[in-house]
């Protein structure tokens, strides 16, 4: 079953809106644990999900389907910017020195 245009249309503002919602994070202090944040993009998610819930048209299984496929791109949106989350971390770790020898 194809997903009907009005459908494929809000996927799409959905996924833009989401997207500059990502890439407007600033990384700064206080850091949260990678564990952390993906708590706080899941929960972004599905804010967006239950937004574009009352939206999408057609009869339930059209629906769902829609909300299927829009939780299934927002995680291809997630899952690059928990990456580049990881590598920041990752950039920020200071370097393990051995204890000075007496």
């Amino acid at each position: 079953m194809a997903l009907l245009k009005a459908n494929k249309d809000l996927i799409s503002a959905g996924l833009k809106e989401f997207n500059v919602l990502l890439n407007q994070q600033v990384f700064n202090d206080p850091l949260i644990s990678e564990e952390d944040m993906v708590i706080v993009v899941e929960d972004w998610m599905n804010f967006y999900v239950n937004y574009y819930r009352q939206q999408v048209t057609g009869d339930p299984q059209e629906r769902d389907k829609a909300l299927q496929e829009l939780r299934q791109e927002l995680n291809t949106l997630i899952n690059p910017f928990l990456a580049k989350y990881r590598d920041f971390l990752k950039s920020r770790e200071l370097p393990s020195h051995p204890p000075p020898s007496s």
